[in-house]
């Protein structure tokens, strides 16, 4: 293949449901979670070699310094770094990822990924782009994550005709399911996870968002262009950008254009949006324990300990816990109620703004 792929990493978010190792200042992607690298750097290493352009990064303002510094430590120095006064949702993005490809290499495809995800089968990830790329010339393409297990917690992506060998028509998006029709999915095989990663031509995107959300392009456009300039930092003009609605990428363009594609893969993909997942992927003890940092683990089974930067964290004759002690708090709480976390992270703030 001759054409570059330009990787656009999207570093968004405040992680509330890892609270307090991912914080709004140092957001779960900053975080070594799953190796010694954070995850942020993971994504960039992953998208290394010579198909690859250094990455640009999609972030907000106040983490500028924290994308520049990880990346640089890895020599994966961003080229352009687009700084965010706000989020504005999947669409935004998408738009701000077609215009910056434009700029540097219109010839080049774009892939769009997150920063948080784990993917542990990145020779598997890299034969997927590299299949796909045929098809991206002309279409957006989507990857489609086999689904392991009946999942409720992720939207789902149904397939139709087969364009091409491993390359799909997209029949529905299709939003998180009840466990009943999780696993008819699951058993149908026409269904994948939706992991929200995309490799497209930025014309192909621009043209597709200009038909279906001309709003986000025009608004995003203006905000793009008017932005302040600084060596790799681009900050988007405020004005502008405030006027771009917020909607996601699948909603504004996916599920309305007929320029989509999906190609099913398996690559050890994981969306880490809690402990509980970071529990069941994590390396463990014989007594089911998965422990980073300074810990004393007695009579314990199947807990997790996350200690960072603080003293000796001791377990004793406990079951089915996580322990995370950072700076910012310390939690303690059952696994199987890691989703409550979010209402841990909202009264810290609180409790920060008295």
């Amino acid at each position: 293949m001759a054409s570059k792929i330009l990787p656009v990493i999207m570093s968004g978010g405040s992680g509330t449901r890892l609270w307090p190792l991912s914080t709004p200042q140092a957001p779960k992607q900053f975080h070594a979670l799953a190796t010694s690298n954070t995850m942020i750097q993971e994504t960039a290493l992953r998208l290394s070699g010579d198909v690859f352009s250094l990455p640009v990064v999609i972030c907000g303002t106040g983490h500028f310094d924290l994308v520049n510094a990880q990346l640089t430590r890895i020599a994966r120095s961003p080229q352009l770094v687009v700084l965010e006064p706000f989020g504005r949702n999947t669409a935004a993005v998408a738009a701000i990822a077609a215009l910056s490809g434009q700029a540097i290499d219109p010839e080049a495809l774009v892939l769009l990924v997150p920063a948080d995800h784990v993917i542990t089968k990145p020779e598997a990830f890299a034969e997927a782009i590299l299949k796909a790329a045929d098809t991206a010339r002309d279409r957006i393409v989507t990857f489609g994550i086999r689904p392991t297990h009946p999942e409720t917690g992720f939207g789902y992506i149904q397939h139709g005709a087969e364009l091409s060998e491993g390359i799909f028509e997209i029949q529905a998006f299709l939003e998180k399911p009840n466990l009943a029709t999780a696993t008819e999915y699951v058993m149908g095989g026409h269904h994948d996870w939706n992991a929200g990663i995309f490799l497209f031509s930025p014309h192909v995107m621009l043209e597709e968002l200009n038909t279906y959300a001309p709003e986000v392009l025009e608004e995003s456009r203006k905000a793009y262009q008017a932005g302040a300039r600084d060596g790799v930092r681009l900050i988007l003009d405020e004005g502008h950008f405030a006027k771009v609605p917020s909607t996601s990428v699948d909603y504004a363009v996916m599920e309305k254009t007929r320029r989509s594609a999906v190609i099913p893969c398996d690559i050890g993909w994981a969306d880490v949006g809690g402990f509980a997942e970071l529990w069941r992927l994590g390396a463990k003890d014989e007594a089911g324990n998965h422990a980073q940092g300074t810990s004393i683990l007695i009579e314990a089974e199947n807990c997790l300990i996350q200690n960072h930067d603080g003293p000796p964290v001791a377990v004793v004759g406990m079951k089915d816990v996580m322990v995370i002690s950072t700076p910012s708090g310390v939690l303690v709480c059952p696994i199987d109620r890691a989703q409550d976390v979010k209402k841990a992270a909202e009264a810290a703030k609180a409790l920060a703004a008295l």
